[in-house]
């Protein structure tokens, strides 16, 4: 059966250029209604312009579809509230948000000032924050939403002079988390899409060879599935040059050290076995975790504890 998005209506952030406009124009060519936001700014956050997330919205109306555009700063949390608001007027609901907006200020952590962190944790982490947490009790009131954070490689396995968009990056994954735990009983599921691709960000960085393998287009049919409406929930789907992965976190079964031999001298001798990948498994929110070192305390002490393994 074919993914539509007939009736539903969607924000993409960053969506004047690159990614965010492969992903708005593939959200609209399947029937769904786009609000282009897009500060119009430069790749390190200066400057705006309105110019870009306009033409986008033309592309979407020469082809049939709804749009309308919207320059809201993400990090501002008033423009964001302009912007849904503004698209509840237009349309009436929120049924996706994908939060792509982002800016690169890379420097080594030795010589990146504290304003350049911060400043690329507010677009990317605040930014995303801000308009999910905006679209929510839409969502929520409705019973049904679709929402993705953009996270990165250098987020999940790091990337040198990248310390501030690589903490950005792996928050949006402590952000999935929680947010699909609170949204499920509303049928609200939140994934991380985690891109390779050729645009204005990568483009100094990726060698020219490869940049015509990882167009944005070719990351788009992931996005597209992660908000449908049998999208998963809780997924890091990794994308580029029509190749996807999941990243998952595994957690080793580990150790247990009781009365005296609990010390640092005993993790040192044993931390092969802390290490030790059998039995490793994925934990699926934090109590989980809270669960099995108190099962293996209480196992070993012969406590029968009122909570399964």
């Amino acid at each position: 059966m074919d993914i539509r998005f007939d009736g539903r209506v969607a924000i993409v952030t960053g969506s004047g250029a690159g990614l965010g406009r492969a992903h708005a124009l593939g959200l609209a060519a399947r029937g769904a209604r786009v609000v282009i936001n897009d500060l119009g700014a430069a790749t390190d956050g200066t400057g705006a312009s309105s110019d870009a997330a306009q033409a986008v919205v033309e592309e979407i109306r020469a082809m049939g579809g709804e749009a309308i555009a919207h320059g809201a700063d993400v990090a501002d949390e008033a423009q964001v509230a302009d912007m849904v608001a503004q698209t509840m007027a237009q349309w009436g609901r929120v049924d996706i948000v994908v939060n792509n907006a982002g800016i690169l200020r890379d420097k080594t952590f030795a010589k990146m000032s504290m304003a350049d962190f911060r400043k690329v944790i507010d677009v990317h982490l605040i930014g995303s924050a801000n308009v999910a947490h905006a679209c929510w009790p839409i969502m929520r009131e409705q019973g049904y939403g679709r929402v993705v954070f953009t996270s990165s490689a250098s987020g999940l396995y790091g990337n040198f002079g990248q310390a501030n968009y690589g903490a950005a990056k792996a928050a949006m994954m402590g952000l999935m988390n929680v947010l699909h735990i609170e949204g499920a009983r509303d049928n609200i599921r939140v994934n991380c899409l985690a891109p390779t691709a050729a645009t204005r960000m990568t483009e100094d960085l990726i060698p020219e060879q490869a940049l015509a393998l990882l167009a944005p287009e070719t990351i788009t049919p992931g996005l597209l599935y992660l908000v449908s409406e049998d999208a998963p929930s809780r997924v890091i789907l990794c994308a580029g040059a029509g190749c996807y992965a999941q990243t998952l976190i595994f957690e080793t079964e580990g150790i247990l050290l009781e009365g005296d031999a609990n010390t640092p001298e005993e993790i040192a001798a044993r931390f092969a076995q802390v290490q030790d990948e059998e039995g490793k498994r994925e934990l699926t929110d934090a109590f989980s975790q809270t669960r099995k070192f108190a099962r293996k305390a209480a196992d070993a002490r012969g406590i029968d504890l009122p909570w399964g393994a």
